[in-house]
């Protein structure tokens, strides 16, 4: 049965690392941090910590004309970014406007405008208040502003799924295009929320990482020393579409989303399934629908945020389903983006399997893994030709996302069949 394929023609990025996709690229590859401190001033009579994060590179604001600035979240203003580069890369297509569709997780949305003019209504009163304050915290506005940006009439979707909204966005793009309701899709995810409640949520959760004195070190997934992870922001777009209309007009391919996984959990709000049964299920579907064994995973690119707990719960569902395989951890230098975080590591793939070569994991040695984890946890970058990756992003919720990423030459010599 004839399956579609679906190729990606375009990326765009802006992230802790760097302003575009190029810099974040070489920046991840040279192991430098994007964690800054000193994030949230102002703010130590509310008890915070000394806050560190990962702010993005460039303040997005400065990227865009003054007016649009304003009428956008920070967020908003991200994925506008991202959207753009990702769009020119692939070469500003013609695209028949009922054929082309919009997919933006997000996991919370314009939290920083509802802040701020949350405020504006303490202190000044309702008619100081913007009325663009809706559009601008509501989560769907980031894909539907690149939908009128771009014309897309095929639909506007903003799955808000946690850590895996990102990811969740790039598969649900690829199924449009598998079922025939678009040609291309704009796809991925972006999130702003470094501010003083959400800080204070997840410190009192236990959830970030405890090592603040060198901001550049306090990201450390996988560690034996690691104590949860570090805030960030930025965004990641993908300009998807099927092969045949990327053929149609000479389109560079700069790989193939060959597969895609997802499945939850049904266990916690928060933590995962002991036994490992959604993110197992998650990784073993995205090798079904891409037609590959285990052993064809060139890496995986890990979730893994340096949680105790959650670092370990993925390395045991790696191994249930490839054994001691070989992963890497961008959060490592990046952080977590949180609802764009599964969106930039999959463009991380969609790069190793285009450049061949595997990003380091930042803070790290093979003295300092942490022996329950008992996989080959990469700490330099390796430079060998990358098949296949399968990227990991595993969201609150017991919400679970697997995407795997070839090269056309690879995916066209897959082993197992398919479904449509």
């Amino acid at each position: 049965m004839h399956r579609t394929e679906v190729v990606v023609t375009g990326l765009g990025a802006i992230t802790p690392l760097g302003a575009d996709v190029a810099s974040t690229w070489d920046a991840l590859l040279a192991g430098e941090s994007g964690i800054r401190g000193g994030v949230l001033p102002g703010h130590e009579d509310a008890g915070l910590p000394d806050t560190v994060a990962g702010t993005m590179a460039i303040d997005p604001a400065e990227l865009l004309l003054p007016v649009q600035a304003r009428r956008l979240d920070r967020s908003q203003q991200a994925a506008f970014i991202a959207a753009a580069e990702a769009w020119a890369d692939a070469g500003a297509p013609e695209v028949d406007p009922d054929r082309l569709a919009s997919a933006i997780g997000t996991g919370i949305g314009g939290v920083g405008t509802l802040l701020k003019e949350d405020d504006v209504l303490e202190a000044a009163g309702t008619r100081r208040v913007s009325p663009r304050t809706v559009p601008m915290l509501m989560p769907n506005a980031a894909a539907a502003l690149i939908s009128i940006e771009y014309g897309a009439r095929a639909g506007v979707y903003t799955p808000v799924s946690a850590c895996s909204s990102g990811a969740e966005a790039i598969a649900l793009g690829a199924r449009l295009i598998r079922a025939g309701e678009a040609d291309v899709v704009i796809a991925g995810g972006t999130e702003a929320a470094t501010t003083p409640i959400t800080v204070a949520g997840f410190t009192q959760a236990q959830a970030l990482s405890r090592h603040t004195a060198e901001p550049a070190s306090a990201s450390r997934p996988f560690a034996a020393d690691r104590s949860g992870f570090v805030l960030s922001e930025g965004a990641a777009v993908m300009v998807l579409e099927s092969a045949e209309h990327a053929s149609a007009r000479g389109a560079r391919v700069h790989a193939v989303l060959a597969g895609a996984g997802i499945a939850a959990d049904a266990h916690h709000i928060t933590a995962p399934a002991p036994d490992g049964s959604g993110q197992i299920s998650a990784m073993r579907k995205a090798l079904a629908q891409a037609g590959l064994a285990p052993e064809q995973i060139s890496h995986i690119n890990a979730h893994a945020t340096g949680t105790p707990v959650g670092d370990v719960a993925e390395a045991h569902a790696i191994r249930e389903v490839f054994g001691h395989a070989t992963v890497t951890a961008p959060k490592a230098a990046l952080g977590h983006l949180f609802g764009a975080a599964g969106a930039i590591e999959a463009l991380i793939a969609v790069l190793s399997v285009e450049h061949g070569v595997i990003p380091p994991t930042r803070n790290l040695t093979a003295a300092d893994v942490d022996p329950d984890i008992d996989l080959d946890v990469v700490a330099e970058r390796r430079d060998v030709p990358q098949e296949a990756v399968l990227s990991n992003s595993f969201g609150f919720g017991g919400q679970n996302v697997s995407l795997v990423v070839t090269g056309s030459r690879h995916h066209a010599s897959r082993t197992a069949p398919t479904t449509p």
